[in-house]
């Protein structure tokens, strides 16, 4: 696919709720995009084709939804940090709650693992928990180091694979909750969101070490500094040109990286200090981000 060489520009889609936090965003099974009202306790469906938008309350207001992901059963599934459950929300709206087994457990990413159950982290007990389509939770991860905060999950091998934002490692946990961590070599790396690439590695954001990680099959990792300081890198996706695009939170840029680490550029967001988050790929190409601080969807449009 060739790459476009010009500038893009940025569009946002402001959220009808106020001040609603955006931060999780995925693609659904509708085509639409999902996403989590953390500040609202609400789940937002945007139409990219139309700029609709859609909000569904949950059943606690101080709920603090943070992932989302689309399951194989046709819904998306969330979780609900403060709550401390799991939530499922049909494309309808629909909203089913299920509680989760341990206390404080601080549920927050969320992913469909290769057995079709959704897999989430539950990043204060350090443990990776599965609920399957009918609501049941399990909880997994008992060899893992205290401490290590797991935050975002993919799949890849059959395994998942987390990052470990206080551990400042990259974990694989088998579907019967082994666990093999890999630590990342940059001093207080923090690393967060995660994506995979088509050629089998993983990426990641290090939020401390102000760079991208990419881990291969065999754990080795190597890391690629973002040029602007400070930048708080957050989220991360794989465009349909097999860049690397990430949000950077402080800088208030959308950062653009090949697969071989070479920074390739930084763009600029139009509002000031908008609390860039995570970023996702839409099938057909689309980029869009979530912009936590004033309530928005950003779009990266390249005419």
């Amino acid at each position: 696919m060739n790459k476009p060489s010009t500038k893009p520009t940025i569009r946002e889609h402001k959220i009808p709720t106020p001040d609603s936090g955006p931060y999780i965003v995925v693609e659904g099974p509708d085509r639409n995009l999902w996403f989590c009202e953390s500040r609202a306790a609400k789940i937002g469906c945007f139409n990219p084709h139309t700029g609709a938008f859609r909000e569904f309350p949950l059943s606690d207001r101080d709920s603090m939804p943070v992932g989302i992901a689309a399951g194989a059963d046709g819904n998306l599934w969330f979780t609900e940090k403060q709550a401390n459950r799991v939530g499922r929300i049909t494309v309808d709206g629909a909203i089913t709650e299920f509680a989760l087994p341990t206390a404080k457990a601080s549920p927050d990413g969320i992913a469909l693992g290769p057995d079709g159950n959704i897999w989430f982290s539950e990043s204060d007990i350090d443990r990776i928990a599965r609920v399957t389509p009918d609501g049941r939770v399990s909880e997994f991860g008992a060899g893992m180091t205290p401490g290590s905060r797991p935050l975002s999950i993919v799949m890849r091998d059959g395994a998942l694979w987390f990052s470990q934002a206080a551990g400042c490692r990259v974990a694989r946990m088998t579907l019967d909750g082994a666990v093999t961590e890999f630590p990342i070599p940059a001093a207080d790396s923090q690393p967060r969101a995660m994506a995979l690439h088509p050629d089998g590695s993983i990426w990641f954001v290090e939020t401390g070490a102000n760079a991208l990680g990419r881990i291969a099959h065999d754990g080795s990792i190597a890391e690629f500094a973002v040029p602007t300081p400070n930048a708080s890198a957050r989220g991360v996706t794989v465009g349909a040109d097999g860049d690397l695009w990430f949000t950077e939170n402080f800088a208030n840029k959308i950062g653009r990286m090949n697969e071989n680490g070479v920074m390739i550029a930084e763009y600029d967001i139009p509002t000031p200090a908008s609390g860039a988050r995570c970023i996702v790929a839409t099938s057909n190409g689309r980029l869009f981000f979530t912009q936590y601080d004033i309530g928005a969807l950003g779009e990266i449009i390249f005419s």
